[in-house]
């Protein structure tokens, strides 16, 4: 008779996730305050209770990072905590931080309810059919979702463990918790809500496809290895076990899953519509967070797990670099719809980002003081997530009776309408465009450095072309602001935010402009923050 084994407790350091934890805490939380209080206090309970938690565990992440202890060997800083599948070092907090700083102005603009006359961006009730009597008796009673900041919150902790996963398992745990809550937020919007509701059709079904495609090629990658654990897999790797098609087969279509996730060409095809249909208050916070999670996610698994098949998997992203470039400046120019223009302006900066990947080298291979690309890309993301939250936060303002306007034809005159807002939204398409003295001129600096040190030199070449073309779009709509009439009767109209959206949009410049000009802090932030650790 066999014996069984003695149950050995799981190790778990609270003390380096407690922020992680808290943030799923507060989801939970929130969703007992929907079961038991009032309809009438949810709202502000729900809202406070949300940005008190994302602050607390902001502290916490910045707490965390000043004690990160050294490794012995000198590879690096930080702990694999959760008996090895969650690795808390320089850069997982980092991106820590930068999730819960772009959640903190996702929550503002979720919590706006001045734009749509007392009551959010979110239908009153997402089960009443559009049209049907229920939604109207839904809208009269002035109804709100306040379930949008638990399912947001569930989505944070997600994107928080995303990044630090370092086991396949957990990475795939991680991408479905952060994925379910934005199908659901996508379907919610208070207007236009068939648009709204396909737009979270097609997000759901393209994303469990391409959740097929992760789990298939992790049993390959899991084949080859015998083991899902990031430095396990490494070390097949290195001494050269199983069959190479086997690991090559699942690179590529982990590469699928993860492509998907940060909107990168071919996998596109979701991402204008989701951008138009989503809530505005929802498009800012998914293409700037998710992008930030995602890349960080593909960092390690790149970096750690298939670090010494670089040779084999650089190929791809030097086509998928260049093609998302191409496709999304192209067919940015190409729209009319401010929110599809800016979406497929995220297309392109995957490319950008996707750039700063390929700069990958040997840590012999890298002199003192000489930008890694572990550090090109983490200023990136950040420069990048403030540009886009701003910009979106900036369309939900240009309204007329039926709500949001964004066809572009209507933006025309904005900048005598209300210089402001005009020249805020400049200030931002600028920065997309990387014009000197803007965060993004800065960001697409470090990638090229990145990846030019790295010999991808044609991606590079490619990325200034494409950056070129992707200047004409964004000037083209600073021009219709400032110099072109609007045509009789379409004259734009601004509603006023609230203190949340306009702290929402002021964050945003104060990045934009900070590191445009005073780049260096964020720059030795992200290199202080060193290499991911296995």
């Amino acid at each position: 008779m066999n014996e069984v084994p003695d149950f050995v407790k799981p190790s778990i350091e609270y003390a380096e996730l407690w922020p992680l934890l808290l943030i799923f805490g507060a989801a939970c939380a929130g969703v007992l305050v929907e079961a038991f209080l009032p309809r009438k206090l949810r709202y502000p309970v729900q809202a406070l209770m949300s940005i008190a938690a994302v602050v607390v565990a902001f502290v916490g992440v910045i707490l965390i990072a000043l004690d990160l202890p050294e490794i012995e060997d000198g590879a690096g800083r930080g702990i694999l905590a959760a008996e090895g599948a969650i690795a808390v070092d320089g850069p997982t907090v980092f991106l820590w931080g930068l999730i819960l700083a772009l959640a903190f102005a996702g929550i503002l603009l979720f919590a706006e309810r001045q734009l749509e006359g007392g009551v959010s961006a979110f239908a009153g009730q997402a089960a009443a059919i559009p049209g049907t009597e229920a939604e109207r008796q839904a809208s009269t009673r002035g109804l709100d979702h306040t379930e949008v900041f638990p399912l947001m919150l569930f989505a944070v902790g997600g994107m928080m463990l995303f990044p630090a996963s370092n086991d396949l398992l957990t990475l795939f745990v991680a991408l479905e918790v952060l994925s379910l809550p934005l199908y659901l937020l996508c379907g919610l919007a208070r207007r236009r809500r068939l648009l709204s509701q396909e737009a979270a059709l097609k997000y759901f079904l393209l994303g469990a496809f391409s959740s097929g495609f992760f789990l298939y090629g992790l049993a390959l990658v899991y084949g080859y290895a015998g083991t899902m654990d990031f430095g396990g897999i490494n070390d097949a790797i290195a001494n050269s076990t199983g069959n190479h098609a086997l690991l090559l087969t699942g690179i590529g279509l982990l590469s699928v899953g993860l492509l998907f996730k940060v909107g990168a060409a071919p996998f596109q095809a979701w991402t204008p519509d989701v951008y138009q249909g989503a809530p505005t208050a929802v498009t800012a916070f998914m293409a700037a967070a998710t992008k930030v999670a995602a890349f960080g996610a593909l960092l390690r698994l790149f970096y750690v797990a298939f670090g010494n098949e670089r040779w084999n998997w650089s190929p791809l992203l030097w086509a998928l670099a260049i093609l998302s470039m191409v496709v999304g400046v192209i067919l940015a120019v190409a729209q009319t719809d401010v929110k599809r223009m800016l979406a497929y302006s995220s297309v392109a900066h995957t490319g950008f980002l996707l750039t700063g990947v390929l700069g990958l080298r040997a840590t012999g291979d890298i002199t003192p003081g000489q930008i890694t690309s572990t550090q090109a890309v983490l200023f990136y993301l950040v420069t990048y997530g403030f540009l886009t939250i701003g910009s979106f936060a900036v369309v939900s303002l240009v309204r007329d009776a039926s709500g949001e306007v964004t066809n572009l034809k209507r933006w025309a005159g904005l900048g005598k309408e209300s210089p402001v807002v005009a020249g805020i939204f400049a200030l931002f398409l600028l920065g997309l465009a990387g014009i000197p003295l803007t965060s993004g001129f800065t960001g697409k600096w470090a990638v090229f450095s990145a990846a030019m040190s790295a010999g991808a030199w044609p991606v590079v070449v490619a990325a200034a072309l494409s950056s070129v073309v992707a200047a004409f779009f964004y000037i083209r709509v600073i021009v219709l602001m400032y110099f072109t009439e609007p045509a009789p009767g379409e004259a734009p109209a601004v509603t006023m935010p609230s203190v949340l959206t306009a702290t929402a949009i002021a964050m945003g410049v104060g990045v934009t402009v900070l590191l445009g000009v005073l780049p260096g802090p964020v720059l030795e932030m992200a290199a202080n923050a060193g290499e991911f650790i296995r």
